[in-house]
C-alpha cells in the first residue's frame, strides 16, 4: 500500500474545520461555536443556516401544549438534522409544538445548569451520559414510571439502559441515543500489509503488531493532547481496575505500583519507535487528520465517531478495524472492559408536560428517526430493532456487542481535574521519549505534592 501525501495547507483547512462528536465522556476538543443565548429552529422545516434569535414570546402551543428543548447540537450536523425531522414529525403527528434551540456543546455545557437554576422554562435536553447524571443530576427527573408506561425497554439496548441506571444512583434519569464505545481503531489495509492476521487481544499481541507494522514501514500508533490521558486511564484499569484506577487519581497515589507498570509499557512502546515522531506536540485532530486518515499511522485510540470525522479525508477505499484495548499480563480487567455508552435525554424535573416529552423522546431514539440518525451521523443505533449499522462502523459492533463492564471517561484517568494536565502533559513526553518512566513517576508526585 502506498501512504497517502496531504498537503500542508489542505490538512490545515480541514483540521479547522472539523468538530469532533464529543464523544464517551465529553473530553474531545470541539471547535463547535455556542449557539446564541435564546436560539429557536422552526418546527416545520428543516434547519435554517442562521437561527433565529427568541424574542422571548412562549412557542406556539398545539393540543397538549408546547415543549421546549435544548440540544447540545448545530443545526446543520448530521445529528441536529436527524433530530429536527423527529421533532417535526412529532409536531405533525400530535399538534405539540416543540421550541428546538440548538446550543451546541459549547452553549449547553456553559448555559444549561444557569437557565435551569434561573428557573428558564426547559422540558427535556440532551448531552453526555455522564454530565447529564452527574454535573445535571439535581435537575433530572425519575423516568422510571414514563418509561413503564411506554414500555420503552421492549427494544431498548439493555447494557445502555443500565448504564443509565447505573450513572443515576440506581434509577432510570435519562434516555441513551446515539451509542458509543471507546477503543482502538485501525487501518486495516495497513495491517494486511504488514501481514497481521487478527487484532491484539493482549498487550504482547500488540507489541508483535506494532513491530511488523513498523517494518512495513509506518507508524504503529499515533495520538495527540485530546486523547492522551485515555492511554494512562485504559492501561491502568486493565492492570488494577477501574474503581482503584480512580482512587490512585484522586488520592495521589503515586508510588502504586500500577502507575510505574503503566509508564513502563508506555516508555517501552516508545523505546521501540512504535509511537508518532509527532506525538509529543500533536494537538487534537493532527493524529486522526494528519497521519491516521492519511495512512502514515495504523492505530489511533479513540472513540467510534471517528470513522465519521475523517472519512472525507480517508477516502472511500479506507477500510476500517476496531479492537478493545488489550489485557495486560496479571491484570484484573478484561477486553470486555471500556468507556461506552451515548448521548443521553433528560427530563427537568420542574417540567409541566414530562408525558409529552418523553413522548418526544420515543419519536427520537426509536424505529425510524433512530435508524436516520444513525445513517446521518454514521453513528451506532440505539434501537434495538435497527440491527444494521452502517457500513463504515460495522467493525465496531463486536466490540461494543462484547462489553460487561463500563468505565467512565478516559478510564477514571481525569478522575482529578487538577491533575489532567499533569498527566497529559507528562505522558505526552514519556510516548515522545523525552523522559522515562521514573521521570514520568516523578512528575505526578512532585505536582501533587
Amino acid at each position: 500500500m502506498k501512504k497517502k501525501v496531504m498537503a500542508i495547507a489542505l490538512a490545515s483547512v480541514m483540521a479547522a474545520s472539523l468538530a469532533a462528536c464529543g464523544g464517551g465522556g465529553g473530553g474531545s476538543t470541539t471547535t463547535a461555536a455556542a449557539a446564541p443565548a435564546e436560539t429557536k429552529a422552526e418546527t416545520t422545516a428543516a434547519p435554517a443556516a442562521d437561527s433565529k434569535v427568541d424574542s422571548g414570546e412562549a412557542a406556539p402551543s398545539g393540543e397538549g401544549g408546547s415543549l421546549v428543548y435544548w440540544s447540545m447540537w448545530e443545526a446543520t450536523e448530521p445529528q441536529g438534522q436527524a433530530i429536527q425531522e423527529a421533532v417535526d414529525q412529532f409536531t405533525a403527528d400530535t399538534g405539540i409544538a416543540v421550541d428546538l434551540q440548538f446550543k451546541g456543546r459549547t452553549g449547553i455545557r456553559e448555559g444549561l445548569q444557569p437557565a435551569l437554576d434561573a428557573g428558564t422554562n426547559i422540558d427535556l435536553f440532551d448531552e453526555d451520559i455522564d454530565r447529564v447524571n452527574t454535573t445535571w443530576g439535581q435537575y433530572l427527573m425519575d423516568l422510571e414510571e414514563l418509561a413503564k408506561a411506554e414500555d420503552y425497554e421492549a427494544t431498548a439496548n439493555a447494557g445502555l439502559m443500565a448504564a443509565c441506571r447505573e450513572v443515576g444512583g440506581g434509577t432510570l434519569k435519562s434516555i441513551p441515543y446515539q451509542p458509543n464505545v471507546f477503543a482502538f481503531f485501525y487501518n486495516q489495509a495497513i495491517f494486511d500489509e504488514a501481514g497481521i492476521t487478527e487484532a491484539p487481544k493482549t498487550w504482547a499481541e500488540l507489541d508483535a503488531a506494532c513491530a511488523k507494522i513498523k517494518e512495513a514501514g509506518y507508524t504503529p500508533i499515533t495520538c495527540d493532547d485530546a486523547y492522551i490521558v485515555c492511554m494512562f486511564g485504559y492501561h491502568m484499569c486493565r492492570l488494577v481496575g477501574e474503581p482503584k484506577t480512580e482512587e490512585i487519581v484522586k488520592g495521589g497515589l503515586w508510588d502504586e505500583a500500577a502507575v510505574m507498570t503503566t509508564a513502563e509499557a508506555y516508555a517501552d512502546f516508545a523505546a521501540k519507535g512504535y509511537f508518532s515522531d509527532t506525538i509529543a506536540s500533536n494537538v487534537w485532530p493532527a493524529g486522526q487528520n494528519q497521519e491516521l486518515a492519511m495512512g502514515t499511522a495504523a492505530m489511533y485510540l479513540n472513540g467510534s465517531w471517528l470513522p465519521n470525522e475523517v472519512k472525507d479525508m480517508a477516502g472511500d477505499d479506507f477500510v476500517w478495524g476496531c479492537f478493545s484495548y488489550p489485557e495486560v499480563e496479571g491484570g484484573t480487567d478484561g477486553t470486555d472492559a471500556a468507556n461506552y455508552g451515548a448521548q443521553v435525554l433528560a427530563i427537568n424535573k420542574d417540567s409541566k408536560n414530562a408525558e409529552n416529552a418523553f413522548k418526544l423522546i420515543c419519536y427520537i431514539t426509536k424505529g425510524e428517526f433512530d435508524k436516520r440518525l444513525s445513517e446521518l451521523s454514521i453513528g451506532i443505533p440505539a434501537d434495538s430493532t435497527n440491527s444494521e449499522w452502517p457500513e463504515l462502523i460495522a467493525c465496531v459492533k463486536p466490540v461494543m456487542d462484547s462489553m460487561n463492564t463500563r468505565y467512565p471517561w478516559a478510564a477514571g484517568a481525569e478522575a482529578n481535574a487538577d491533575m489532567t494536565p499533569i498527566i497529559k502533559e507528562n505522558f505526552l513526553s514519556l510516548c515522545g521519549g523525552s523522559i522515562d518512566a521514573q521521570g514520568f513517576v516523578d512528575a505526578l508526585k512532585k505536582a501533587g505534592n
